[in-house]
């Protein structure tokens, strides 16, 4: 029995994006830049993919920039912004940002930016009131992810961008973990920035995007032929925008009725792990993301150094069962997470963290199953605690 757990890592590419990927293959495939009829189609799979993906965040089409995925999206925001000033400014960001965020910002404060990063109770929230004291003078940009990777906890996004607007001040989102997952409207959340990744709604890996509020000016990363309206420059790779503008417009139709079914999966998940002791739930669970689910080992007695949030992983791995121990993109490191030391955990507890991510595939069924086995593995590890 095959369960895969782990979509906020990444998820399957639907059939219908494969499709219309296949589709640009095979008779769309010029390059979207030259003005004869095989640039032409080419051009055209670029533009019914940017109105697709501009729908799902009720944005205008314009704009819409394609990038390669969050990770340049979220670049290109914070350098982008930081690059209009000829000296260095203040921005601001939470404690419990995506490294996508916080490396180009740390990089940034290695050359003199002075940067505020907020805190976060013991759920992952932001209290607006932080950001309200921490903007001063030459604060230029802040910078807040939408929901957590690892405990899925979403921010209070609109009070804070409209904190931003009342102080006019530029408010990015790394919307990546949300993006198909909620309803985001960025128009009526007054948004100025916003990043999203095709391969987190079942769209291909290798391609995203960054909103960029009209009027609004930004440096670009890449110097060049000026594609995307002169913001990201680079032949588009138009097979993955294709995909991602399927897989868009059909996380947008099928948005509500998916999320209701999550939030029923994920509920009846927690609950059946709720006389699990040791697995104690991380995270906000109001103000959180309809298919995720966290949790960080806390015995009564102190884990062994063998016993992490990687041993379950792996042992669930051996049961034909895939979840995540945090980010995937920190997976590989035996570390406390970042995030969850922000949040208030221990060092101990911070290499205990496990995430669960639930699917279009998954069924009541996996739930069951996953639980029953989750519970065995730990029964089976409780002998080699060691308690103190």
């Amino acid at each position: 029995m095959q369960i895969y757990l782990d979509h906020s890592a990444t998820t399957p590419t639907r059939t219908e994006a494969i499709a219309a990927m296949h589709r640009v293959m095979l008779s769309d495939w010029g390059n979207p830049s030259s003005i004869h009829q095989w640039g032409e189609r080419a051009s055209t799979a670029i533009e019914q993919a940017r109105f697709q993906v501009a729908a799902l965040l009720n944005a205008n089409p314009d704009a819409i920039a394609f990038t390669s995925g969050g990770t340049e999206a979220n670049n290109q925001a914070i350098i982008g912004v930081a690059n209009l000033y000829a000296t260095p400014q203040h921005l601001i960001i939470s404690s419990v940002e995506h490294s996508s965020i916080s490396a180009p910002v740390q990089w940034l404060e290695s050359r003199g930016w002075a940067v505020t990063r907020l805190p976060v109770d013991r759920t992952g929230r932001i209290d607006p009131q932080d950001l309200k004291l921490a903007i001063r003078p030459n604060t230029v940009l802040v910078s807040i992810i939408y929901a957590q990777s690892e405990v899925g906890t979403i921010q209070p996004i609109a009070e804070l961008a409209d904190i931003c607007r009342q102080h006019q001040v530029c408010f990015h989102t790394d919307a990546v973990q949300a993006a198909g997952k909620i309803s985001i409207d960025v128009q009526k959340l007054g948004i100025d920035l916003l990043s999203i990744s095709s391969h987190k709604l079942y769209g291909p890996q290798g391609a995203g995007a960054l909103y960029i509020r009209p009027g609004l000016n930004l440096i670009p990363l890449l110097a060049g032929g000026g594609q995307e309206m002169g913001w990201r420059s680079g032949t588009q790779a138009v097979p993955q925008i294709a995909g991602f503008g399927v897989a868009a417009e059909l996380a947008s139709e099928e948005l509500a009725l998916e999320s209701s079914r999550l939030i029923s999966l994920r509920d009846r998940f927690f609950e059946l792990l709720a006389d699990c002791p040791i697995l104690v739930p991380t995270g906000d669970r109001q103000h959180r993301l309809p298919h995720h689910l966290s949790f960080c080992l806390q015995p009564k007695c102190h884990l062994s150094e063998a016993i992490t949030g990687k041993t379950i992983v792996r042992q669930l791995n051996l049961a034909g069962i895939g979840i995540s121990s945090g980010a995937a993109c920190a997976s590989g490191k035996l570390t406390p997470s970042p995030v969850l030391l922000a949040m208030g955990y221990s060092q101990t507890d911070a290499v205990g963290g496990i995430r669960l991510t639930l699917g279009k595939t998954n069924t009541a069924a996996d739930i069951d199953w996953t639980a029953m086995v989750l519970k065995q593995i730990i029964d089976r590890l409780i002998p080699q605690l060691v308690c103190v």
